[in-house]
């Protein structure tokens, strides 16, 4: 199983965080970097995937409404695609 950690911490613009999901997850070249583009690929490749992502609320702080898009796109993506799987890890 492919396992990537997603720091919300680390995901200060939009492209910082696409850049870290596209070599995190091993995403090819042409890879379009916004959310239509990691949604195909989240419900297109059936290989097992685990996306742990640590400080969400980070996420929320930094990239704002996208940020809000971006979690549902993975929690969405989870509920069509069973291979995939997301774990939230808070700083308590």
């Amino acid at each position: 199983m492919q396992r990537l950690i997603l720091d919300g911490e680390k995901c200060t613009t939009k492209e910082t965080t696409h850049h870290i999901l596209k070599e995190g997850l091993g995403l090819p070249d042409y890879y379009g970097a916004n959310l239509d583009a990691l949604w195909d690929v989240l419900t297109s490749d059936f290989s097992e995937r685990m996306i742990v992502i640590r400080h969400p609320e980070s996420i929320l702080k930094n990239l704002g409404g996208y940020g809000v898009s971006l979690l549902r796109l993975f929690e969405e993506s989870k509920q069509e695609n069973s291979h995939i799987h997301i774990v939230y890890s808070y700083h308590f």
